[in-house]
């Protein structure tokens, strides 16, 4: 039996703390609302201050957020150090002295303590990201949404091993920062997320660890999208962990993302060829591979590197690949279970990435019919609507046209105001600061976003 679900020792306190946060609430929640809010029974909620049951670290977690309490305090209060008997000034082990028998359950019993107190570490660290959502993270403003990540990824914070259960919370709260395109939040977030994760996956082993090795690829290829985003060279350090950890996996859908968020990093550089190469490589791989979620990475892979070989004008190919990924995302139901997947080939985002590719080739007109036929209310997430409108905007000011240049810009802004501050966004503002086209409230808009002209 788990110690975090074992039946409470006498004079367990977790109870009086419990219904003395409840008390001070106003008005008093009762008994009924915490267990409403918590998704479990009254009678539940009454066992665990009655003292009759210790509940899960997720759970634990999930109180203290509920209930407003810090995360350390109510796991300390939960599992007291002086039950550890690594900690007991009592015990035989504290003292120096030898034991006469050690049993194989005093052995699972220190080994629990031990693993108590790294999930206590690792859960105050991530209490605030993981149960109460970026809101209560410690954010510090920076010009540079990735201020925070470089120095997370060269100087992690310390942070004691989590449950897989939190780990993948944690993770869902970053993706959904990204998707909503709140860059300041996420940048602060991913150091501990990281940290975690390479603490988690150290500490457990067999197919725990592998689960623990594919959220940290997962975490690891959302900082390379946020490096990516802003231009900065972290993209290389945070694709490479991204694709060690994902091999550690054995998995095929860490490791598809993994290799294209590499690939981006190596497009970036200007080695179109070998980032191209790479991801054929990992489509090979994952060809055999017939479950719905390795299809989503390939049709994902797929469009990543039809915009890859676009760079070097191998217009057939790469269309090609576009074309490949929306006969493969046609057969796919994106919903729960494909969150992982940062590109769906929807049709809408399979026309998004025609856009791009046309515009890499240096032929927007093609690329107009594409623009005016899309439905951006139809991309998922404000982050795929803001790339559309940027992609617009790319179009646009190739043909000459700044005032609708200018919209598609107004649209990023009015879909993710951070997008608008992305350093490839800035430039084409730039470039309409300094043209001969008068454009009322471009200015004000430049001021917004951070150009200064």
């Amino acid at each position: 039996m788990s110690v975090y679900a074992m039946t409470a020792p006498p004079g367990l306190d977790l109870g009086a703390l419990m219904r003395s946060r409840r008390g001070a609430r106003r008005p008093k929640m009762t008994q009924e609302a915490l267990a409403a809010a918590l998704g479990y029974s009254k009678s539940w909620v009454c066992r665990v201050e009655g003292g009759q049951i210790v509940p899960q670290i997720e759970t634990l977690l999930h109180i203290a957020a509920v209930l407003d309490i810090p995360p350390d305090e109510l796991i300390t209060v939960a599992h007291p150090p002086e039950r550890d008997p690594v900690r007991d000034p009592q015990s035989p082990e504290s003292s120096g002295m030898a034991p006469a028998t050690v049993t194989a359950g005093d052995h699972e019993l220190q080994e629990d303590a031990v693993r108590r107190r790294g999930f206590l570490t690792g859960a105050a660290g991530l209490g605030a990201v993981m149960v109460t959502g970026p809101a209560t993270a410690a954010v510090r403003p920076s010009a540079d949404p990735t201020d925070a990540l470089e120095a997370g990824l060269f100087r992690p914070p310390t942070v004691g091993p989590v449950s897989l259960g939190q780990l993948d919370q944690a993770l869902h709260r970053a993706r959904a920062d990204f998707r909503h395109a709140r860059y300041q939040a996420l940048g602060t977030e991913l150091p501990v997320l990281l940290a975690a994760a390479d603490a988690t996956r150290d500490h457990l082993t067999g197919y725990a660890k592998e689960r623990a090795c594919a959220l940290a690829a997962y975490a690891y290829s959302l900082a390379g999208e946020l490096a990516s985003k802003q231009h900065s060279e972290a993209v290389w350090v945070a694709a490479d962990r991204a694709l060690a950890a994902a091999r550690a996996s054995g998995q095929p859908a860490p490791l598809g993302e993994a290799a294209r968020m590499l690939s981006v990093a190596m497009r970036r550089a200007g080695r179109h060829h070998q980032a191209a190469d790479l991801l054929v490589h990992t489509d090979r791989q994952l060809a055999d591979d017939s479950t719905e979620q390795a299809r989503a990475v390939r049709a994902a892979m797929l469009l990543t590197c039809g915009y890859t070989v676009a760079h070097y004008g191998d217009r057939t190919a790469a269309l090609n690949m576009v074309d490949e990924a929306e006969t493969i995302g046609q057969r796919i139901v994106y919903g729960p279970g494909l969150e992982q997947v940062t590109i769906q080939a929807t049709r809408e985002q399979c026309a998004s990435f025609r856009l791009s590719v046309f515009n890499k080739l240096g032929t927007p007109d093609e690329a107009v019919p594409v623009v005016r036929c899309a439905n951006p209310n139809r991309f998922p997430t404000a982050e795929r609507r803001a790339r559309f409108h940027t992609d617009a905007a790319r179009m646009w000011h190739q043909i000459g046209n700044d005032t609708r240049t200018f919209a598609a810009l107004r649209a990023v802004e009015h879909e993710a105001p951070e997008e608008a501050r992305r350093p490839s966004v800035k430039a084409l503002t730039t470039d309409l600061l300094y043209s001969s086209t008068h454009l009322p409230g471009l200015r004000e808009f430049a001021a917004r976003t951070g150009v200064h002209g």
